[in-house]
């Protein structure tokens, strides 16, 4: 089969190659997907670069741990039934060699979830990370049912989700912070009932002029280590701050503001979400993805050949949105 891997860590045009490897047959308890479209995270930057570990985990990488296709064949214990559903992956990648951005791939069956006809295989690439991300970040908690929230960075492949579902959960505002008058519109559109452009507006300011004084009851946090000061200040008593990423390895937080106002830092990596956390995350959004309530942000769609190009415009960080690749 044609798949784009890396046998070494590097720049993605001076290691990421096309080429012929073999096809995957699934074990007992996995599924093999024909792959239709493979979904690029600002994780699979990281590892291709070396960034969480300077050594190749494994010979060679298959990248990507998000995708979608059709199940086409099935191992020892898997229901024979499942041959022709269409689905999304989670943690293709995650700990394995053999990832999504190759025509098929084999996984445990519980790693491929059913995607509504309706649903754009684009879109089902868009799932694993970007929105059971920002679904754990709006659930966690106790929810966000009759709370005022900030979604940073609210038109990003996570924060463009977490704002839809924030207000769709029953947040009693969302408010969205992002950096263009572009981005505002996609925050507006998605829900936010305000949005703050933080470069021309200081944020904390901003939110508390919102508020009237009061602050947000939880904030989705992308990056922890650039606004964690200002997230301290714009939490109301009691408040939640929900951290699933950080531009910075060290971070430093005043103290007083986290125990004067009984603050709570909750963090989480995506891929590390307890069997019970991630069914209740999956079955939300089934219903949501079922009910046609979510609004995709396709930010490039591009073949698999120009995989290069593709880690190049999640690493710039340029795309306002998902990058997805589609598998010929």
């Amino acid at each position: 089969m044609q798949a784009a891997y890396y046998t070494r860590l590097g720049p993605a045009r001076e290691v990421l190659q096309l080429g012929e490897v073999p096809t995957p047959q699934p074990g007992p308890g996995e599924v093999r997907i024909r792959l239709e479209c493979s979904g690029v995270n600002p994780s699979d930057v990281k590892s291709r670069l070396g960034l969480r570990n300077p050594r190749m985990p494994f010979e060679r990488v298959i990248p990507h741990s998000d995708g979608a296709g059709v199940i086409d064949a099935v191992g020892a214990g898997v229901d024979a039934a499942r041959i022709g559903q269409r689905v999304w992956t989670w943690n293709a990648a995650w700990g394995r060699a053999d990832g999504t951005a190759a025509q098929w791939v084999c996984l445990p069956q519980q790693q491929a979830v059913g995607l509504p006809d309706h649903v754009d295989a684009a879109a089902g690439a868009c799932l694993g990370i970007p929105a059971l991300t920002a679904l754990h970040a709006v659930l966690l908690g106790g929810g966000v049912a009759g709370r005022t929230v900030l979604v940073a960075g609210g038109a990003g492949a996570v924060g463009h989700y977490a704002v839809q579902m924030a207000s769709q959960l029953g947040a009693a505002r969302v408010i969205a912070s992002v950096s263009t008058q572009r981005k505002a519109e996609l925050a507006l559109a998605a829900g936010a009932d305000d949005v703050v452009l933080y470069r021309d507006q200081p944020l904390a300011e901003r939110v508390a002029e919102l508020t009237g004084g009061h602050g947000v009851d939880r904030i989705i946090e992308l990056d922890l280590g650039v606004n964690g000061a200002a997230d301290l200040e714009m939490l109301r008593s009691g408040g939640q701050c929900v951290v699933y990423g950080s531009s910075q390895a060290q971070v430093q937080l005043p103290f007083f503001p986290l125990i004067a106002k009984n603050l709570q830092l909750r963090c989480f990596i995506v891929y590390h979400l307890t069997a019970a956390q991630r069914e209740r995350a999956q079955a939300t959004l089934s219903r949501m993805l079922e009910r046609g309530m979510l609004q995709h942000n396709i930010a490039a769609r591009l073949p698999l050949r120009d995989i290069a190009e593709a880690h190049e415009l999640v690493e710039s960080g340029k795309a306002v949105g998902n990058v997805v690749l589609d598998i010929d």
